[in-house]
């Protein structure tokens, strides 16, 4: 088992920055990725971004070039720094990890951006 705690979102204007971060806990030596989805009203869920255990990323194209999956494995957390935010990168985000093929996921965090 795996349990993940996010934290980071909240409201800013379209242009600005925010950090989301991600706490694993439990069985962490058996995780194989992390990432981030997120889900905006009325639309289905979306990969944002993710970060396997050996460091090779990949981004969805709406996101490239704007933001950035890291990890910390000393500290069991991923970061995903956001840059140059627009109204449509609004929507709760939620980290996940695998594990031997099973999604773990986090209770999510809202990011809104303002225009």
């Amino acid at each position: 088992q795996v349990q993940l705690v996010e934290s980071g979102g909240g409201l800013v204007q379209a242009g600005g920055s925010l950090r989301l971060s991600c706490a694993a806990s439990g069985s962490i030596y058996s995780i194989n990725a992390m990432g981030w989805y997120r889900q905006a009203p009325g639309k289905q869920r979306e990969l944002v971004a993710g970060i396997t255990s050996g460091g090779s990323t990949n981004y969805a194209d709406s996101v490239k070039g704007r933001f950035t999956i890291s990890r910390d494995n000393a500290k069991n957390t991923v970061y995903l720094q956001m840059n140059s935010l627009k109204p449509e990168d609004t929507a709760v985000y939620y980290c996940y990890a695998v594990v031997r093929l099973v999604h773990y996921w986090g209770q999510g965090t809202q990011v809104t951006v303002s225009s």
